[in-house]
């Protein structure tokens, strides 16, 4: 804990104060949030000190926010007041303790405990000619002081506020289970029997970068030649607001040159890796959320809790498999046809610890490897 995020506001009169911007949704609980705001009661004037936090959806532009018209909208806000200190008292956790040494005697600290149905930090990558901030949901604390905590008539100035960004993720599972499996048929005009094709992958859980085997069994019984084979992952970005609308975008796709030929088999395994960086030019993609301008990765799969309904951004991905196929007989190519088969696909970021622990490893290995060279090398000296 030796670094602390901070922001005052623009008198000077308040201060924000954070031991870490990034939160993790377990699924079935999300982290606490908890800060410490600094109060200095002479510039008050009489006023409150309050602190909310809040998820908020931007589906527009900052620049459109305009004749009082704002392109974003809070999907779930939760107000404190901080000073003067209400009835009960804040439990002191090692955080707390940590931070309120940092501030001092006008520390005043806070706790918000976000629910388990919003959505992680996403935003939507702009074009390559767009400015201002990105559309997506992002997490904000803000403190500020005012006579009321929430008053649409009081006016706020800004220099009696300060704000910082914070990240609500989502790590994978820590039990990786086997990966999904699925199988079609199609039968065709002008034969007797069908085209099989079953697609399966190694794992269920598969993280940024990494590349994704994709085992391919084709059974073809039919007359007509399996020209090439495409493998693809498809981002599918749910935005649950006034409505729910699906949009999909290709963000990996390779071809293979494997030809089947009539009453042939194909059994082989294929790899392809989504990157966001062969997807820079794609405009409304999801990415992970981001602090400032620090790099990111495509962004992670939603984990939910059932039928629990969300607001917001819900990610999730599928890996395409479709055998393009040519028509054989007198029709020829006017025959042709192409077979789809899909499979669910989970794209996420390794918790720390499991990096932590491959990390360990690695080391290990290394220290391993350095200790036996040494070994050998002394005994091949001593012959």
């Amino acid at each position: 804990m030796s670094k602390v995020y901070k922001k005052t506001s623009g008198n000077g009169h308040i201060a924000l104060y954070l031991g870490k911007r990034d939160f993790v949704d377990h699924v079935d609980s999300v982290e606490i949030v908890e800060g410490v705001i600094k109060v200095d009661p002479a510039g008050l004037e009489g006023r409150k000190v309050f602190v909310y936090l809040a998820c908020a959806f931007r589906y527009g532009s900052e620049d459109l926010d305009v004749m009082g018209l704002s392109f974003r909208r809070d999907i779930w806000i939760q107000r404190v007041q901080v000073y003067p200190p209400t009835e009960g008292t804040t439990a002191k956790t090692p955080m707390m303790e940590f931070l309120m040494k940092k501030v001092g005697e006008q520390g005043y600290p806070f706790t918000f405990q976000m629910p388990t149905d919003l959505p992680c930090s996403v935003s939507l990558q702009p074009g390559p000619n767009d400015s201002g901030k990105a559309c997506g949901v992002d997490f904000e604390i803000k403190g500020y002081l005012a006579n009321v905590a929430c008053n649409a008539e009081e006016v706020i100035e800004k220099k009696d506020t300060c704000r910082l960004m914070i990240r609500k993720i989502q790590f994978a599972p820590a039990n990786n289970k086997a990966g999904p499996k699925a199988d079609i048929s199609k039968q065709f005009m002008m034969t007797d029997k069908p085209l099989n094709l079953e697609a399966s992958l190694e794992k269920e859980v598969y993280y940024h970068g990494d590349p994704i085997t994709v085992k391919v069994k084709v059974n073809n019984e039919t007359n007509k030649v399996v020209k090439k084979i495409k493998v693809s992952v498809e981002q599918l970005t749910n935005v649950a607001l006034y409505s729910s609308d699906t949009y999909s975008k290709t963000v990996c796709c390779e071809e293979f040159g494997e030809t089947i030929n009539a009453n042939s088999s194909l059994d082989k395994s294929f790899q392809i890796t989504p990157l966001l960086s062969s997807n820079k030019e794609k405009r409304g993609l999801s990415v992970d959320g981001r602090l400032k301008d620090e790099d990111t990765h495509l962004a992670s799969t939603t984990l939910s809790q059932g039928e629990k309904e969300m607001q917001g951004i819900i990610v999730s991905y599928k890996v395409r498999v479709t055998l393009v196929a040519s028509g054989g007989g007198l029709l020829g190519g006017l025959t042709g046809s192409d077979v789809i088969l899909d499979l669910p696909l989970v794209l996420m970021s390794p918790k720390p610890a499991d990096i932590d622990a491959a990390l360990k490893a690695l080391n290990v290995r290394f220290l391993l490897n350095v200790a036996t060279t040494l070994v050998v090398s002394r005994l091949t000296h001593r012959m």
